[in-house]
């Protein structure tokens, strides 16, 4: 049997069910949070879990089981408030381990590591990386279930460079695969692949996140001939792009042949601090975890997705990532 990490256990990868391979729960910049704690909205904690306990189980009545949670250091993981909602959210969570940056590493890795000032042989952020994988996160016994890092329009500077690596490093030694933030105008899947590739990754287990937010078909495909999936996976960010646009992608690569490349998901938040929620709400009313199955899913059936190929995004393609190569 083959398990997979989440919240509350193991669970069989024939369990999982429907998935939505990239959301958070929340997004929270906890430096923040602890000094300023009505910026950019009060905080309320009782209010912001109960708030996403009513998210989760509502996509839970749309056949979701399982969502995928890539909050990671630089995006507020609490592993303790995950678990007080996941006691009352009748849905899997699968939590990550690994640092978001677009820029440098976090200065408490700046002085120590591989050439550094305190000079490692292996770099301390990929021991924790697998801590967390083999041990559990933070005393909480919740171990993580992927891995996580980030490019962005800033390139591959040297701080993104060196986490991308610690996490290919930490993927190669457990067999835990990995997603990757990239940003589609600097075709950043293709140097995160490259990285991967070096790093001697099995491409199978690499989710390159926001490829969806571009409608260049040539990228796509080439991203997909590194052997990657593909995260169709901000559904609802209209503001990078459309909604039609969205949608004729993911139609257009299901009828090039790579449906078992694809997965489905909106990178939405139940809260996230990143702005105002009122302002969030006003700007981007679909950006939440209903969207695809109350919007998407008919779209794409109107443009001639099968119900089979949906469920190879939402079932099978997440089986395949999470299930251990033999």
């Amino acid at each position: 049997m083959s398990t997979v990490e989440t919240v509350k256990g193991q669970v069989d990868v024939n369990d999982l069910g429907q998935v939505l391979m990239h959301e958070h729960v929340f997004t929270i910049g906890s430096e923040i949070r602890d000094n300023y704690p009505d910026y950019p909205d009060p905080w309320d904690e009782d209010h912001r879990v109960a708030d996403a306990v009513a998210k989760l189980n509502e996509v839970a009545t749309r056949g979701v089981r399982t969502i995928v949670d890539p909050t990671v250091i630089g995006l507020g993981r609490y592993i303790p408030r995950i678990q007080r909602i996941n006691e009352r959210a009748d849905i899997n969570i699968v939590v990550a381990t690994g640092i978001y940056t677009y820029h440098d590493e976090p200065v408490q890795f700046h002085f120590t590591g591989p050439g550094k000032v305190f000079d490692t042989e292996v770099d301390p952020m990929t021991d924790l990386f697998i801590g967390d994988i083999r041990n559990g996160i933070a005393h909480t016994g919740v171990k993580a279930g992927l891995l996580k890092c980030a490019i962005d329009e800033a390139g591959l500077t040297p701080g993104v460079e060196r986490v991308m690596r610690a996490v290919a490093q930490a993927h190669v030694e457990t067999g835990t695969p990995i997603t990757v933030h990239t940003h589609v105008g600097i075709e950043a899947g293709l140097v995160a692949a490259r990285v991967f590739a070096e790093e001697g990754c099995d491409m199978s287990k690499v989710v390159l996140g926001h490829s969806g937010d571009t409608t260049d078909l040539d990228y796509l495909k080439r991203l997909a001939d590194t052997g990657a999936i593909l995260g169709m996976d901000r559904f609802g960010i209209d503001a990078f792009s459309p909604f039609e646009d969205r949608v004729s992608m993911v139609a257009q690569m299901v009828d090039a042949g790579f449906v078992s490349q694809l997965v489905l998901s909106h990178d939405a938040s139940c809260y996230s601090d990143f702005f105002p929620e009122e302002a969030r709400k006003a700007a981007l009313p679909n950006w939440h975890y209903t969207h695809i199955h109350d919007d998407v899913l008919p779209a794409l059936r109107e443009r001639g997705v099968t119900d089979e190929q949906i469920t190879t995004m939402l079932v099978d393609n997440p089986r395949a990532y999470f299930t251990p190569v033999a």
